[in-house]
């Protein structure tokens, strides 16, 4: 069996006091008359810019964007493409005849074979002279840190090993003890002033915010939120109820204006103006379209004779110049020609002759 055979409970809802009872009713009459005449300002506002965005502001736009394209853009564009471009590539050219070439020349003519030599005299003179003077440096240093070694522990190391451990040593003891017992003392003041005061701000502080947040701004809070709850709910159902009452009167304007122009324009044009455009295309547009038509048609006819006149009085031209060109007649290399002609009547054809 499904689950759809078995109807399904509605959600209960919570009972509802009798603060909620008697805040709602008036709160809804409140807001519903606050509520109608901005629903119908905004509906009105958003009719008004719809027409305005349809019949202004996008032709007014598009006219706008292809001033701006003809102003800015295509004089950009022509700048780019043919004043940048060009001087940027001779700009190119020149930097690299002028800059370029030379560094590439000067690199390999100049600097390479230096940096060549420079290499060769590292390695071959410098690095073993600072070889020599690092080996000898290290063996001074050797020596001198060995003897300032000896000096420091014997001088110093050993002497004050000795005042540590049997100087330092029992007086910081000393001084340890002293300070546990002053901590200790002063660890047990601050506990009882702690304690004290602990029970102090509890009584004067704690205890009295609590009972104002228990007994007066919980009770306050409750309300105020009842209140506000049903403000907002109001405020949507005065909404959507604005909305209906809105419609209802566009759509008896939309009636009104349908009636006392639209329909008029509309019996105007159907039983005036198309009788009228009738008549006019029959008595008018029609006689002078044919006659139009004829007049196309004696020009054609007149300019194709034009045209065979001068096509023919060119070819006269050039015959009265050049005289009659040779005509060359065309054999038919199908079929042989003199005493080898084929019959049909005879055995002289290629396939029965002798």
């Amino acid at each position: 069996m499904d689950l759809e055979e078995y109807p399904q409970r509605p959600p209960q809802q919570t009972p509802e006091g009798c603060l909620v009872v008697a805040i709602r009713l008036p709160v809804r009459i409140v807001v519903l008359v606050l509520v109608v005449p901005v629903r119908m300002v905004w509906d009105a506002l958003v009719v008004a810019g719809r027409f305005l965005t349809d019949t202004v502001f996008r032709p007014v736009g598009r006219a706008l964007l292809w001033v701006g394209r003809a102003l800015f853009v295509w004089p950009i564009v022509g700048l780019w493409r043919y004043v940048v471009v060009p001087a940027g590539k001779a700009l190119g050219l020149l930097g690299k005849v002028l800059v370029v070439i030379p560094l590439v020349w000067l690199h390999r003519s100049v600097l390479t074979p230096l940096g060549h030599a420079l290499v060769w005299m590292y390695e071959r003179v410098i690095a073993p002279v600072a070889r020599g003077v690092w080996w000898l440096l290290a063996a001074l240093g050797t020596g001198v840190y060995t003897v300032l070694a000896w000096l420091a522990r014997y001088l110093l190391v050993v002497p004050a090993g000795w005042v540590y451990t049997w100087i330092l040593t029992p007086v910081g003891r000393a001084i340890t003890a002293c300070a546990k017992g002053l901590a200790w003392l002063a660890g047990t003041v601050a506990t009882g002033i702690g304690v004290a005061l602990y029970w102090v701000a509890r009584v004067l502080l704690v205890l009295p915010a609590l009972a104002l947040w228990r007994w007066v701004l919980v009770p306050v809070g409750r309300v105020l939120a009842v209140v506000a709850r049903e403000v907002g709910d109001a405020l949507g159902h005065a909404w959507r109820v604005a909305g209906r009452i809105s419609l209802a009167v566009g759509r008896a304007l939309a009636t009104l204006f349908r009636l006392v122009f639209v329909e008029p324009v509309r019996w105007v044009y159907r039983t005036v103006l198309t009788p009228v455009g009738h008549a006019v295309r029959d008595a008018v547009l029609r006689p002078a379209a044919a006659v139009a038509r004829s007049v196309g048609r004696a020009t054609g006819e007149a300019l194709a004779s034009a045209r065979e006149s001068v096509r023919q009085a060119r070819a006269d031209f050039r015959r009265m110049l050049f005289g009659e060109p040779e005509r060359v007649e065309r054999i038919d290399r199908r079929e042989p020609t003199g005493r080898e002609t084929r019959t049909l009547g005879r055995s002289t054809t290629a396939l029965t002759k002798d």
